[in-house]
């Protein structure tokens, strides 16, 4: 849900914060924000990590494939040369820019603009994903979102990697990554097992002898 937004002044800049694990509706709310801005007659700017090619190289895409235009960039400072006179900027997948763009969003929010960063709040071994846990902290507004556990339905929040590799950017869709809840979620890489399987160990019956 968008934040209610107290600022009155024309001239007041802020940040908003939509984080979340895969599958959770990030990419998703921060377009219909853009989208949304864009009714509003608000000049809006669009930018993502230049290495996420997974659907489009020139447009944010959800995973309910909605899309919007974007700029792909390879570092945060190129957002502030490139933002002209947008006065609404979003930025998609903000787990995979350096820490930096806390910076860069702290002097956009300082000059008058309205930042909007979804991202992963956590990496596949439930660790703190820089640099979205700092741009929570310095946010206005923090919107998380959760996704459905895939293996018992209840509020997912982690982002359960089934694909071999140590690598903490690893970009996939479905067939890398599944939502878990706390309680279905495997920490260890070595344990990362597909849903059925751990739909499978919830229903086993302990042997009863001794």
């Amino acid at each position: 849900m968008e934040p209610t937004i107290l600022h009155t002044s024309s001239k007041a800049g802020w940040i908003e914060v939509i984080c979340g694990s895969m599958f959770s509706g990030k990419t998703e709310e921060l377009i219909r924000r853009m989208r949304r801005a864009r009714i509003a007659k608000q000049r809006v700017e669009i930018f993502k990590p230049a290495i996420d090619t997974r659907f489009d190289e020139d447009a944010v895409v959800s995973h309910d494939e909605s899309v919007i235009p974007s700029t792909p960039v390879s570092s945060p400072s190129q957002i502030l040369l490139l933002t002209s006179d947008a006065t609404v900027i979003g930025i998609d997948e903000g787990q995979f820019f350096d820490e930096t763009l806390v910076e860069v969003c702290t002097q956009l929010a300082r000059d008058g603009r309205r930042v909007i960063v979804a991202g992963l709040d956590q990496d596949y071994l439930a660790r703190p994903f820089e640099p979205m846990p700092q741009l929570m902290a310095v946010a206005e507004y923090v919107t998380k979102l959760h996704a459905i556990c895939v293996v018992c339905g209840a509020p997912a929040n982690h982002s359960q990697r089934l694909t071999p590799a140590d690598s903490r950017l690893l970009l996939g869709a479905t067939e890398s990554y599944e939502p878990r809840c706390r309680r279905c979620f495997k920490m260890h890489p070595e344990m990362d097992v597909p849903h059925e399987a751990v739909a499978n160990e919830r229903t086993q019956t302990p042997d009863s002898g001794m």
